[in-house]
């Protein structure tokens, strides 16, 4: 478990994108995720990785036993060695050059006690003195760490060659889980996208995710949450199986990049101030029932452990240092999660050059929320990718959908005794011929297809990226899609970690204009843009109606918020003049919007 200087991660970023950002960054220090939703493109990053760096590969074919697994693990162990022994290589370096070593210093945080130590080194005359501070600091580097990402929705039961339902124990989810779980890493296993009572339960099968005689934890879970009163829920059903949570994940519900889980109309702002008030809670009310676990299955919860209060981390449009800044000294949050815009730094991420392309010339206009998921939940998206045209190619050839290649989204029954994706080409074909059947008037009948067709093959399309950057696939073989957040419209070029890093942490000049709105401005107007969507889908019904109202009534306090925040003292870059302004204008607009509810269709 690494224990990071820096201030910020890089999260997970689609299927393929940051697949390999561990490699590429863990050994200067930096945390990441991979995801290993897709079991198939981690094996295909393993054998170019073992023959790129000519290690033994031996592959573990689709068909193999509990291949998802044992493919998950054997990519895991791969990424820590490489991670490692790049790692080690920078450590053996010297001091007083220009080499990976100045970098992995240079790098941190100015406010790093380890960066301070560095600094002292620097001014140290030659010497044993200057011997002795050089054996301790390398001795305290420290690697980045591999974290994973498992989507709790994303979770699939599996069947044998002759139909039959394989035990849940070889679902999706909880192989993924098994093939993380089997691996050497130390490390933490994010958990993203709902609650998912089988997976949660499964966990408590592996004992790298409980204490050992020390009381270290060797697998640590985190908790990619939405709202104070979901953390504390899932935070006390684990706790009864003695599972600890290490770290509390807040994303912006719609500032944020791939699937967007909208709250009831929560603003960011008034979430962080509900769990920085309510912190504590997170540990008092999980303490008793770890104890009482221990007590039952070991030799009790012994008084030598630490207890610590879980970590609170933050993620979802941060896009200057001053943002970064008041995430954690006015929020009280322990790290903030950059991820979109490592999507334009090709040291940390995979990312075609055209698509790379298309996101530095992207507006706002061109970033989007869509309806491609196959899940059914909004997808951020970006105009023009590779996806979208294979897509419209196959529609206008009357072969609409995806050849479904892997299948990790097949969840609809609608038409089949087993589950098919809402993106192959076997539920498209089949949904659009009901839909043509019917009594419906054409004009609805146009609207039912646009949103049939509008789903995207993402489980293979979000990987391609990653093939074709690390040369795997030609880019006409392999249609790319990308999910940045709506904040990377700002940044407009490619750039070196090192630039990145350093707009992170506000040395020197932003990446991005002063007239950037403020992270929280761009929230609210992505809010009202999604309640004017609810108000359009309205059905009529009261029950509806107060939903709305609720949703509306969240957001305006929100507003109010936000005004207060406006009101305190910029920190660097931060556009805090573009936040009242900001809810002058929605909460016009959001009256006006609910005034539709109002008025006879």
């Amino acid at each position: 478990m690494s224990n990071s200087s820096h201030t910020f991660s890089i999260p997970v970023m689609g299927t393929g994108h940051s697949i390999d950002s561990p490699i590429r960054v863990g050994p200067y220090g930096i945390d990441s995720v991979i995801s290993i939703v897709d079991d198939l493109l981690v094996e295909r990053i393993r054998k170019h990785y073992c023959k790129k760096l000519e290690l033994p590969y031996n592959n573990i074919p689709r068909s193999a036993e509990d291949g998802r697994a044992r493919r998950i693990t054997a990519y895991l162990n791969l990424a820590q060695k490489v991670v490692q022994d790049q790692f080690e290589a920078i450590k053996s370096q010297p001091f007083f050059e220009d080499n990976e070593k100045a970098k992995y210093f240079d790098l941190l945080p100015d406010t790093s006690e380890l960066k301070a130590r560095y600094n002292e080194l620097m001014q140290t005359e030659e010497g044993t003195l200057r011997d002795k501070i050089s054996c301790k600091l390398s001795q305290l580097m420290e690697p980045g760490s591999i974290d994973v990402n498992i989507m709790a929705k994303v979770d699939g039961l599996n069947y044998e060659k002759d139909g039959t339902p394989m035990s849940g124990e070889f679902s999706d989810a909880n192989a993924a889980l098994r093939g993380y779980a089997e691996s050497d890493l130390s490390s933490s296993l994010i958990l993203s996208a709902g609650f998912n009572p089988r997976l949660y339960n499964y966990m408590s099968e592996f004992k790298d995710f409980y204490r050992d005689a020390k009381g270290d934890i060797k697998k640590k879970i985190i908790l990619k949450v939405s709202d104070f009163r979901s953390a504390l829920i899932q935070g006390k059903y684990l706790a009864k199986k003695g599972l600890e949570v290490f770290e509390y994940r807040i994303e912006s519900g719609l500032n944020c990049g791939g699937h967007a889980f909208a709250s009831d109309g929560y603003l960011l702002p008034s979430l962080l101030k509900e769990f920085r008030e309510k912190r504590e809670m997170l540990s008092t009310a999980v303490k008793p029932l770890i104890e009482k676990y221990y007590e039952k299955n070991a030799d009790g919860f012994s008084d030598d452990w630490d207890f610590d209060e879980p970590r609170l981390t933050v993620q979802g449009g941060i896009g200057v240092s001053g943002e970064a800044h008041r995430l954690l000294e006015d929020f009280g949050m322990d790290a903030t999660g950059w991820g979109s815009p490592f999507l334009l730094v090709p040291e940390a991420t995979t990312v075609d050059k055209p698509t790379r392309e298309l996101l530095e010339n992207a507006t706002e206009e061109d970033l989007y929320l869509s309806g491609v998921s196959p899940l059914g939940v909004p997808f951020n998206n970006v105009r023009n990718t590779g996806s979208h045209q294979y897509h419209e190619e196959r529609i206008e050839k009357g072969k609409p959908g995806s050849p479904c290649p892997k299948g990790f989204l097949e969840s609809n029954t609608e038409f089949t005794e087993n589950p098919i994706c809402t993106a192959s080409n076997q539920y498209q074909l089949l949904k659009l011929d009901e839909i043509n059947q019917s009594d419906m008037d054409e004009e609805e009948k146009e609207k039912r297809r646009e949103k049939v067709l509008e789903k995207a093959c993402l489980c293979d399309h979000l990987g391609n990226g990653a093939l074709i950057d690390l040369g795997i696939l030609a880019e006409h073989r392999a249609p790319q899609a990308i999910c940045p957040g709506p904040n990377i419209a700002w940044f407009d070029g490619e750039y070196s970690l090192r630039e990145m890093i350093d707009h992170i942490y506000g040395r020197g000049e932003s990446l991005v204009p002063s007239e950037r709105p403020h992270m929280f401005a761009k929230e609210i107007v992505l809010y009202v843009d999604y309640f004017e969507e609810l108000v359009e889908q309205h059905d009529g019904s009261s029950g509806n109606i107060k939903k709305l109202k609720k949703f509306k009534n969240n957001l305006e306090n929100g507003m109010d918020y936000c005004l207060e925040i406006a009101e305190s003292e910029s920190y660097k870059d931060e556009n805090l003049d573009s936040i009242p302004v900001t809810v002058v204008e929605q909460r016009e607009r959001l009256n006006a919007i609910f005034q539709q509810l109002a008025q006879p269709a």
